[in-house]
């Protein structure tokens, strides 16, 4: 991962389960979490996503924005967010720009199998614009509490 704490994120532009396009300046103002993710319907994305949607009310109260991004196209995303309720935008980044641009694009190992996959990796930004906390070391179950941890700590 070559971004830092301190650095400000790099912007992206990318459309949500719904098609509406999301810039990441539209923002400014807010502290949002922008977790990326593998793949839509999987366990473990599941898991994650779910468990922040059922914690989206503490969210909000904190004035968190969630986000997440994964190199699944719209339909996809839009399938997953109606099957599981999620009240949050799930961006579609087919063209993998700006899983490249934060670093999580990388080549994987599974069964011994090499490919290029997605790492569970969040990036929590200030409402400046800047880095305030990478999760690098993300478990799906324990994601959102880790998250609202650290907003009741700020």
């Amino acid at each position: 991962m070559n971004l830092r704490v301190g650095q400000m994120a790099p912007d992206f532009t990318l459309p949500d389960q719904n098609g509406i396009e999301h810039t990441l300046s539209d923002f400014r103002g807010t502290r949002v979490l922008i977790y990326f993710y593998p793949k839509d319907d999987t366990p473990g994305c599941t898991k994650e996503a779910c468990n922040f949607r059922d914690n989206m009310p503490v969210f909000e109260k904190s004035k968190l924005q969630i986000v997440g991004i994964s190199t699944d196209p719209i339909k996809r995303h839009e399938s997953f967010a109606k099957k599981y309720s999620l009240p949050f935008p799930i961006l579609a980044d087919v063209d993998k720009k700006v899983v490249n641009a934060y670093g999580v694009w990388v080549k994987k190992k599974f069964l011994g199998r090499e490919y290029m996959g997605t790492l569970r990796v969040s990036f929590l930004i200030d409402p400046q614009g800047s880095i305030e906390k990478i999760y690098d070391h993300v478990v799906p179950d324990t994601h959102a509490k880790e998250v609202l941890a650290d907003m009741d700590a700020m």
